[in-house]
């Protein structure tokens, strides 16, 4: 059994209506299904607005679903409220964007982790300072840095105090909410590492959401792509890129900066991505796609394995196409030919 099966997931925002108008919804996350593995790494990756952080924030429940359910061992924690989720959430945590914002300025790292540790453990005292500074030991620091407030350390070291908070009671799985975009590039390495050293220490499973495909193939073991609400494409990391099955997973490959680009061309995206509030018929990405045909405007494709590969899922009704997109339609190029995204 996985450990986490996602099934038809929805998180609506009404936004409107009335006495004489009909409520609409902005479909932050519409139909969204997926299964995760123990000790899997499943990157999450698209544009901004396209959903992902909802998403991620859904399944620890900071967001209330409006229809679906998601399961972590079996247990539908849709379904859940007060003192049944206050116990099933040791099971689960998140790590934050904001490696400041996401921790309190006010306490010390000893008070923020022991408020968690006292919180879902029955340690006494003796055993909950041993625990912090295993924790602390976990991520690179030291017992010296518990008296300290978190303005005292730098981003990265902030970000490893969030990823010991997270750790502190156990979990089975973590939520990484882009942990590494606010951090400069050699932190970013040095914590993404730090991630994959706990993960063969634990056996924990990531579902790690960012919008940098290039981190995303690093870390991951399978990727999902979403757009507008929607996973449209999803497989091996090493399989989505390499050979993507959707026109919008190779554009966002094709604006990956490379060393030794060989020729490639970055696909440039015309017009903008549609409001959520109002989407459009059929395929969510067709106003936008090179590859569109009449039948894109008016079904709406599934998310259907590929013919030859069954791990890999394409929501496209031509993914044997996809290879074949250029830059060289005038659309679809700016004047200084480059990537066009939101």
């Amino acid at each position: 059994m996985p450990l986490l099966e996602v099934n038809h997931l929805k998180t609506w925002y009404p936004s409107g209506g009335g006495w004489l108008r009909p409520p609409r919804y902005v479909r932050a996350v519409d139909d969204v299904s997926f299964t995760l593995e123990r000790a899997e790494t499943l990157g999450l990756v698209g544009e901004s607005g396209c959903g992902k952080s909802t998403l991620g924030r859904t399944l620890v429940r900071l967001e209330k679903p409006c229809g679906g359910t998601f399961a972590i061992d079996g247990v539908d924690l849709a379904k859940l409220s007060g003192r049944e989720l206050r116990r099933e959430r040791s099971k689960f945590q998140m790590i934050f964007q904001d490696p400041y914002g996401s921790l309190n300025p006010r306490m010390t790292i000893r008070q923020m982790l022991d408020e968690v540790i006292h919180l879902h453990t029955d340690l006494d005292p003796a055993a909950r300072q041993r625990r912090m500074v295993e924790l602390l030991e976990m991520v690179g620091l030291r017992e010296v840095h518990l008296l300290r407030y978190p303005h005292q350390f730098s981003g990265g070291q902030r970000q490893r105090i969030g990823i010991a908070r997270a750790l502190a009671v156990n979990p089975k799985l973590i939520i990484a909410d882009e942990p590494v975009s606010a951090l400069d590039v050699s932190v970013q390495a040095q914590i993404i590492n730090l991630l994959q050293d706990i993960q063969r220490q634990t056996d924990i499973a990531y579902l790690f959401i960012a919008h940098d495909l290039a981190v995303v193939e690093h870390i991951s073991h399978r990727i999902m792509v979403m757009y507008l609400g929607k996973i449209v494409e999803s497989g091996p990391a090493k399989t989505i890129c390499s050979n993507p099955a959707h026109p919008y997973t190779k554009a966002l490959l094709s604006a990956v900066p490379t060393i030794d680009s060989n020729g490639k061309q970055r696909i440039i995206l015309p017009g903008d991505v549609p409001s959520p509030l109002n989407p459009p018929s059929g395929c969510p990405f067709h106003p936008r796609c090179p590859l569109a045909q009449k039948r894109c405007k008016d079904e709406l494709p599934q998310l259907q394995p590929r013919s030859q590969d069954e791990a890999h899922c394409s929501a496209c009704y031509f993914p044997d196409r996809v290879g074949t997109m250029t830059a060289s339609a005038p659309s679809a190029i700016n004047a200084r030919n480059e990537p066009v995204m939101a």
